[in-house]
This record gives C-alpha cells, structure tokens and sequence, in this order.
C-alpha cells in the first residue's frame, strides 16, 4: 500500500503480489458515520484485472489441490492467530468502515478466526466411502474439487461471511477469487492479508475490488469459474443464476422477511430483549433481522409498550464512541431506502409508533442515521411486512391464535430466519416442524448463527443447494468421483 495526501490507497492480491489495477483508478471507502472521512482508496478494477485474477487462480489449482491436508490447515490456523491478533485494530476499522458497533465489529473478526480453525479441522475430514460390490472388486468414491471458485459476499458482514466461504473452498483444494462489496473493501481485505501472510502459495487466493458491472459480471459467466458462491439481495442473487453457464455450481444466500411470533405464555420483557436485539441491532442491517413480529392479543399492548419504552433506551452514534448500541445505516442508499419504506408504511395506513427519522441532531449530521422505528395497525400486504428494508424498521401485528401467527409468519417469499417466544414445550415443538424457514430459533432472537451449523434458508431465501457454515459447508466445493477396480 502507499499513502497519498494523508490517504491510504490499497492493491488488489493477484497471484501472490499486490498490484494495481489496469485501469489505474480507485474509488473511495467512506465512513457511514462521518462522510468527511475517507477509510481509504481502492482499485476501481476491470474485466482485465478480473481475467488476470481467474488466470493466477486457475494456474495455481492443480498444485493446490494435491497440497497436503495439514498443511492447509496449519495455513488456516496462522491466519486464525493474525485475525486474533489484530482483532482490536480490525474491528476499529471496520467500524469505521460498516459502522457497526465496536464491541459487535471486534467479535465479528473474533469469530472469523474461529471459523478459519473449525475448517482447518474438518479439512482433514474431507474423504470418500467404500462400497460392497457382489463380484469382490474395489469400489469407491473420491471427494475432488470443483477447481476455481468466486467469493462474492455483503457489506454487512464483510469479515465473518467471506471466512466461511474461502475456508471450505480452500481446504477441499479450491482456488478463490474473492469480491467483497465496495462499501467495506479494507474488512475483505485484512481478512484477504492474514491468508496470504500466512502462507498461501501465489494464486490460491486472488482478492479483487470494484463495482459488480465491471468484475461481478465475468466473475460469474466466465468459463473458467467452476462455482460461484453469494451472499445478498435475492434480486441480485437472481440476476447471477441468470448469467451463470448451466456448469457453474451457484451457492446463493439472500434476503429475509424473517418472524418472530409472541405467544400469550411468553416473558414478555425477554419477548421485547429478542425483538429488540433481532430487529434493531446490526441497525437492523442483517438478513437474518427481526422485521414482523406478531404478538397474542392477551399481551399485546403490555409487549407493545415495553417494546416502545426499551426502544426509546437505545443510544445511537458513531460505533467508536463506548456505549452506543446502534451505529448509523452504512450508506447512503441505505438511509434513503429505509426513509422511503417509513413514508410507505404511513402512507398505506399503518400507525408510527416511533422513530423513522433521520437524525441529525450535532455529529449525527456527518452520518447516515435514522431513529428505529415501530409499526403498528400493519396488515400482511403492506410493503412494510412484504418486502425486506434491510434496516430498524419492524412492523407488530395483534393475532388471536398460534394458528393465525403461524399463518401469517409462513405469508412470504423468504424463509430463511424465524423465532417464537413462549414456555409451553408444545407449542416450540409445532413451531420448528411447521415453520417455513431455514433457521429457527426458540426463546433466541432470529440473529446469531454458529460457526460450526449449518446455515441456510427456504423458498427465495436461498437456492438450497449447499449449507453455508458448519461440515455441510464442505459439500458445495467437492465433486464426487466414483472409481470402479
């Protein structure tokens, strides 16, 4: 990296070195919390950076895939100590950069060095079967892998996700090209930097920045990606299953409208805590956010009061400053979109309960931040409760039945995250065998996913062919060869 007027502008990782790009021009990383603030600059790449990337990452493959098991996993478990190491200075930045809060940013580069090492183990694991055959020959199965893979990940999670992408790609013998959003480009790359210190041989990881009309395009329909795994918006996860070739093995994780259903036996102020942490944590920035909840009418206005009170608690600002819980929306786009779906839950006729306001007040004014914001007097078919807003925006419906709830939890085109909250067994029981999403949480908020599970949703919410996270991972970046002696 060199610095320029007080700037630092970074490189893209191809093929062992970090290199300019063709273009010879960058693009700003700014701080969502202070728009005067330049994180850094970052190569604005083209498709030439991109087929240099594919090129190194494709040279380097074979060797790679016959690299010793432990090998790859002492590689993994280095890069795990340097993310540990660094977890301070990381999260800094990426709080700086997302606008996070601080304490969530240092446990999010925490968790991705747990998940470089729970890979680095199951790597070893990675093998075939023997089969019985009648006539006493051999017969077994080899797990291979796909070859060159894309990482293409979210400015939300822009260390975690990426981690739990590249490390089942690279230690079933994968080579990656890595594109993380241009909105946090310095998170993708520290996590990038720790790999290739660690000892990655040149090509093996290939880490690449710009916009997704100059590279994301040939990262996906190029000839020489074998599989391409995503994380974001279901439209731009179908815009990649549009222009990818019928061989390219997709992994797409996308967008939620996720429930939380109160039963009228619940806890009431552990009902709003989870409601609370679901929905307006992260900013309400998460897949996985709470944004419909529906509460039994016998507890309705007692929940809906507390939920109010607590909301009007959370202290908002800039996530370096210690005891703010929520940081500001991380881009521009995203506080007009979120003001917008305000004004439509208005206008449709729902009633505000609070929030929904930009704030501006003192050093508010240098950021994107808005106020959290609860609806109520909400019925299914506003926007409010269809569509997914990516932000603190939750809408609270009065229902009469578990039935009734459940009906209208299961309403969506997304099933990936849903929870209840109750102390009857029973109805827990009915909820997780009859819900329609990929993670179910009881008495836990819909956030928060381990490292070593299986994570993944239903109907738009994902494709299903693989589960990201946890040994499922691993079947994704693995073909099976059966052989016959």
């Amino acid at each position: 990296m060199t610095i320029t007027a007080g700037i630092k502008i970074y490189h893209n990782l191809i093929d062992g070195q970090w290199v300019e790009p063709s273009t010879g021009q960058y693009f700003e990383s700014i701080n969502p919390a202070d728009i005067d603030d330049c994180v850094g600059r970052f190569p604005a790449s083209d498709a030439a950076d991109a087929q240099r990337a594919i090129a190194a990452a494709r040279q380097a493959q074979k060797d790679w895939a016959k690299y010793p098991p432990s090998k790859k996993a002492i590689i993994l478990y280095r890069a795990a100590d340097l993310l540990e190491e660094r977890a301070e200075q990381y999260g800094r930045e990426l709080t700086r950069e997302e606008g996070k809060v601080l304490a969530q940013a240092v446990m999010e580069v925490q968790r991705s060095a747990q998940t470089l090492r729970y890979y680095a183990s199951e790597g070893l694991n990675v093998a075939g079967q023997t089969l019985p055959t009648d006539d006493g020959s051999l017969l077994y199965t080899r797990q291979e892998p796909l070859g060159v893979v894309s990482v293409i990940t979210p400015w939300n999670f822009p260390i975690s996700i990426p981690a739990r992408k590249i490390a089942p790609a690279l230690v079933t013998g994968n080579t990656v090209i890595f594109k993380p959003a241009s909105d946090t480009p310095l998170a993708g790359l520290r996590l990038a930097e720790c790999l290739h210190e660690a000892g990655l041989p040149a090509g093996v990881l290939n880490f690449i920045t710009g916009s997704a009309g100059k590279i994301g395009d040939i990262l996906v329909s190029h000839k020489e990606i074998n599989a391409v795994t995503f994380t974001g918006s279901t439209h731009a996860g179908a815009q990649i299953h549009k222009n990818a070739s019928f061989r390219t093995r997709l992994q797409l994780e996308l967008g939620g409208k996720n429930p939380l259903i109160v039963m009228d036996d619940a806890n009431v102020e552990q009902a709003v805590q989870m409601t609370i942490a679901g929905g307006f944590s992260l900013t309400g920035q998460a897949c996985t956010g709470t944004s419909r909840v529906f509460v039994m009418a016998a507890i309705y206005d007692t929940y809906v009061k507390q939920l109010v009170e607590a909301t009007e608690k959370l202290t908002i600002g800039n996530g370096l400053d210690e005891g703010n819980k929520l940081g500001p929306l991380a881009n521009e786009n995203q506080l007009h979109n979120v003001l917008a779906y305000v004004e439509s839950g208005k206008a449709e006729g729902a009633t505000l309960l609070i929030g929904g306001e930009q704030l501006t007040a003192g050093n508010l004014g240098k950021g994107y931040y808005v106020s959290p914001a609860i609806f109520v007097d909400v019925h299914p078919e506003m926007k409010i409760m269809r569509e997914e807003i990516f932000g603190p925006v939750i809408g609270v419906q009065k229902v009469s039945s578990f039935d009734e709830a459940l009906a209208l939890a299961n309403d969506t085109e997304y099933g990936l995250a849903a929870a209840i909250c109750t102390s009857d067994e029973s109805t827990a029981t009915r909820f997780t065998e009859q819900i329609e999403a990929g993670m179910v949480k009881v008495n836990k908020p819909t956030t928060g996913v381990a490292y070593n599970a299986p994570f993944g949703g239903m109907k738009n919410s994902s494709t299903a062919t693989y589960r990201e996270s946890g040994r499922d991972a691993l079947g994704f970046y693995v073909q099976t060869k059966t052989i016959y002696r």
